[in-house]
């Protein structure tokens, strides 16, 4: 009987974390949480960063967090970072890109709700001196409690300084 009940409750649990429902990412929250959140101003204009941030097939030639990019930025699309943590081998990251709002907002979603997720954005702001790129990302699963993010925060703010260089040797 208990062994039934667990059975049940465990196909109940999968059916749950597979819906994606916000019921879930609430849950998968409460397991675990952390956020990372940096920012840059570049010297111009949103579609200009945009237009770097979103071509992928270039991110070998100047990210040096993200050396390899598969598949075109747009609202649905599936995505594989070849991602680089510093001192370790480079590993393959699948998303999903839920939002895209040219050249504004880019938001990709990936993981295994419960486990560990990541929510990323790349949010641009015109601004006086031109284009604030803010890169923000939250994580959420059980795994976030044992996972050291400590390197992403930096790596990101890597990733702010290559993107104002890259976007200012296109101009």
């Amino acid at each position: 009987m208990l062994r039934k009940f667990f059975l049940s409750l465990s196909i109940l649990l999968s059916l749950f974390m597979l819906t994606g429902c916000t019921s879930m990412d609430n849950f998968s929250k409460k397991l675990g949480y952390s956020k990372v959140y940096t920012e840059i101003i570049i010297q111009a204009e949103p579609e200009e960063v945009w237009a770097v941030i979103t071509d992928s097939s270039n991110y070998k030639n100047w990210n040096p967090v993200i050396v390899n990019a598969v598949g075109d930025y747009a609202k649905g699309a599936k995505i594989v970072n070849t991602v680089v943590e510093k001192g370790k081998k480079p590993t393959k990251i699948k998303s999903k890109v839920v939002k895209f709002e040219p050249p504004f907002h880019l938001n990709q979603f990936g993981g295994y709700r419960g486990i560990i997720t990541f929510d990323h954005h790349y949010i641009l702001e015109k601004v006086e001196e031109g284009t604030k790129v803010i890169q923000k990302e939250e994580y959420t699963g059980f795994y976030v409690n044992f996972w050291d993010s400590s390197w992403v925060e930096p790596a990101y703010n890597q990733v702010n300084e290559a993107l104002k260089k890259e976007v200012l040797r296109r101009k």
